[in-house]
């Protein structure tokens, strides 16, 4: 059986900045940036928040859409996360419970 993988949208605020990537575990990569582990852009603009996140069969899946909707205009992102989280809230509190 396949690992599920995910692809992410973490920010610093409601309409902040935004940080696209992909994992094969979401809470610890979560962990990782909000602990500031991961050296990079994440650790540099202070994103913290997981504001959106889709579930994949495999990582290589995972891996090509992240790197289509980094190719995204910002509009598209930003109405990609109000589609599934309209009001910006940090997801991974749900997703830990």
């Amino acid at each position: 059986m396949e690992k599920c993988s995910y692809v992410y949208m973490m920010t610093n605020a409601p309409y902040g900045t935004l940080y696209v990537g992909s994992t094969t575990d979401l809470i610890q990569r979560i962990w990782q940036h909000r602990e500031g582990l991961i050296d990079g852009f994440t650790k540099q603009h202070g994103l913290k928040r997981l504001v959106w996140y889709e579930v994949h069969g495999h990582i290589m899946e995972a891996g090509l859409r992240e790197k289509r909707i980094k190719l995204w205009k910002r509009d598209w992102k930003v109405n990609l996360i109000q589609g599934m989280n309209p009001d910006w809230r940090d997801l991974c509190d749900g997703i830990l419970g």
